[in-house]
């Protein structure tokens, strides 16, 4: 298991939301849109696994990652130097997001069960509004419980995926769209 991992884990767990980090077929299910769009931001980015099959998947695309861990953040900037990471809340560096493209996919990782309300509520009414300005737009979401990953307006709709049982736990991976 990753040390960076156990150490995030350790400091905050309801921040990082797993017992273990995501494993590459979570990862690459996760990734599996990503050659459909020009822009791909990364939520709760972490070690870097997901991240990883981002840049496989299409590695033309701007990729912007956030994640809250400065010492993880760095990581990743100094492992990816041609991405851009944003070390911080996402809700509180969302700006980034208004000079995006219309075809832009946002990759989640955040663990929305288990984040305070003064987080989940904030993230999603900016995740809803990004992804209500373009139908272009996407959201990819796992979650660990067999319910949607957080409420979202009636102008938006989660659809389910599929399961990928080679992670620990078991993961649901969803997606978020206009429809």
């Amino acid at each position: 298991m990753n040390i960076h991992f156990i150490k995030h884990w350790l400091k905050n767990p309801a921040a990082v939301g797993a017992i273990a980090p995501s494993s590459p077929y979570l990862a690459r299910a996760m990734a599996q849109p990503a050659d459909q769009f020009d822009t791909i931001i990364e939520l709760g980015a972490g070690t870097g696994v997901i991240t990883d099959a981002l840049i496989e998947r299409n590695p033309s695309a701007r990729l912007i990652a956030f994640e809250l861990d400065p010492a993880l953040a760095g990581k990743l900037a100094a492992r990816h130097p041609g991405i851009e990471v944003v070390a911080g809340r996402f809700h509180e560096c969302a700006q980034i997001l208004d000079s995006l493209p219309e075809r832009a996919l946002i990759v989640s990782a955040l663990p929305f069960r288990s984040l305070p309300k003064e987080v989940i509520r904030p993230t999603t009414v900016i995740l809803a509004r990004f992804l209500m300005q373009n139908v272009a737009r996407s959201l990819v979401q796992f979650t660990y419980q067999p319910r949607t990953p957080f409420d979202v307006p009636t102008s938006l709709t989660w659809r389910w995926r599929r399961v990928i049982w080679r992670n620990t736990p078991p993961a649901g991976v969803w997606e978020l769209r206009q429809g």
